[in-house]
């Protein structure tokens, strides 16, 4: 799986494209480990949400106490954003022809040499919980800067291509 690193600056105003431009498919939000009640730790996380969007629409609100999620209207939910460290990332889910899943050794989303995306997903760990968002398709990128020249590039959603 392809994975393309976005600054952080540019989170909200991302989401907010995508989720006004693109078809969400899935959306799953989990704990990264933690105790059980018997006081061991786990490393697995525990699932907070895990919900399929078809037929549902997917919004969230930012304000001072957090960012909150919410599927149709009602919050589901809360980030305080007290650990937000980086930016999204947005994934391809690529398959080839032969029904293999495809992960690329390449920095471009482009590469011809690549299968063309079956769904796309933002990801982020912000305040120890997992948020993955699933849409279907490509979601386009743009590269946006050097993070360390010559190998780490952040990209960005690319506003003026085309939906698919």
């Amino acid at each position: 799986m392809d994975q393309y690193l976005m600054p952080k600056k540019l989170d909200f105003k991302n989401l907010r494209f995508c989720l006004g431009n693109y078809k969400t498919h899935f959306i799953n939000i989990s704990d990264c480990g933690g105790y059980n009640p018997d006081g061991s730790h786990r490393m697995e996380g525990l699932t907070q949400v895990c919900e399929n969007l078809e037929d549902k629409t997917l919004d969230f609100r930012k304000d001072k106490s957090g960012l909150y999620i919410l599927i149709d209207s009602e919050e589901v939910f809360h980030f305080p954003l007290k650990h937000y460290e980086k930016g999204f990332y947005l994934a391809y889910d690529r398959v080839n022809k032969s029904g293999v899943i495809s992960n690329s050794n390449t920095d471009d989303p482009y590469d011809p040499e690549l299968p063309e995306p079956r769904r796309s997903f933002l990801r982020n760990v912000i305040d120890d919980h997992q948020l993955e968002i699933f849409f279907k398709g490509r979601i386009h990128l743009k590269f946006h800067s050097w993070w360390r020249e010559p190998h780490w590039k952040y990209w960005t959603i690319a506003e003026d291509l085309k939906k698919e």
